[in-house]
């Protein structure tokens, strides 16, 4: 299967600007077989926490939300989309959405793990784990940014099954060794294929690192991107995650009684 990430700089609160580019992108990374594309957290309205909360009015997002389905649907190509999403008691979250290529949803995730004080102070931290789906012969699950820099997130979604993990993400100049080693660490000691799509350029005062990466689940780096507007692409074998677990069965071998003994 032949994933695609979108690497882009957004406009903030320019939100046909934004899903113009992504239907570009998506229409793109058709024409080259790709089957699904992950594009960066918040890309559809732009990373810029306070102001999302203070001037995006929650009424918009179903619109917004149809949108990109039907940009999907259009260009016959699965689609990995971030927003805010607003429950009934008003807590404001960041989610991220897996559609197929009818745009029908397939997976849904809100962060559990909010980095900094924007962040925390215009939305609520969630709580559920990642779910795991059947995409295209993958078991597929979905994480956002901060979540994917902590190894209790990813190997609850390898622990559920997942083979593959979708990344929106919005990771700022500075935090080179996350794509660059983190990463590849995440994608190693779980043992599955990490697709994760940042920003570029500047928004809103914060300078994006770019750097997005697909890392296997030997810990190779199969593709990198550089610090402006790219798109990716990485062919993934469908038994790349269950050979690396043959081969070290770093799941199968884990002893959790005796970590929690530890105090893990």
């Amino acid at each position: 299967m032949l994933l695609a990430l979108m690497q882009a700089n957004a406009r903030v609160l320019d939100v046909d600007a934004n899903c113009a580019a992504l239907d570009s992108a998506a229409k793109a990374a058709a024409a080259e077989g790709a089957a699904v594309l992950v594009t960066p957290e918040l890309f559809p309205v732009g990373y810029a926490p306070l102001r999302l909360r203070a001037d995006l009015d929650p009424d918009r997002l179903p619109a917004i939300r149809a949108k990109l389905s039907g940009i999907a649907h259009r260009h016959g190509i699965a689609l990995v989309y971030s927003l805010p999403t607003v429950t009934a008691r008003g807590s404001w979250h960041i989610t991220s959405t897996l559609v197929d290529a009818t745009g029908a949803e397939l997976l849904n995730y809100a962060k559990v793990h909010l980095f900094g004080d924007d962040e925390r102070a215009a939305f609520s931290p969630a709580e559920a784990g990642p779910a795991v789906v059947d995409f295209n012969g993958f078991r597929t699950s979905m994480v956002i940014c901060y979540d994917v820099e902590f190894p209790e997130t990813v190997r609850a979604a390898a622990r559920a099954g997942a083979e593959l993990l979708l990344v929106p993400t919005a990771l700022a100049h500075g935090f080179e060794t996350v794509p660059q080693v983190l990463l590849r660490a995440r994608a190693l000691e779980s043992q599955l294929t990490i697709a994760y799509a940042n920003h570029s350029g500047v928004e809103e005062g914060c300078e994006f690192l770019g750097g997005s990466v697909i890392a296997g689940p030997d810990g190779s780096l199969l593709a990198t991107a550089g610090s402006d507007t790219e798109l990716l692409y990485a062919e993934v074998d469908p038994d790349a995650a269950r050979k690396a677990r043959d081969l070290v069965p770093y799941l199968r071998e884990r002893r959790p009684e005796l970590y929690r003994s530890w105090g893990l």
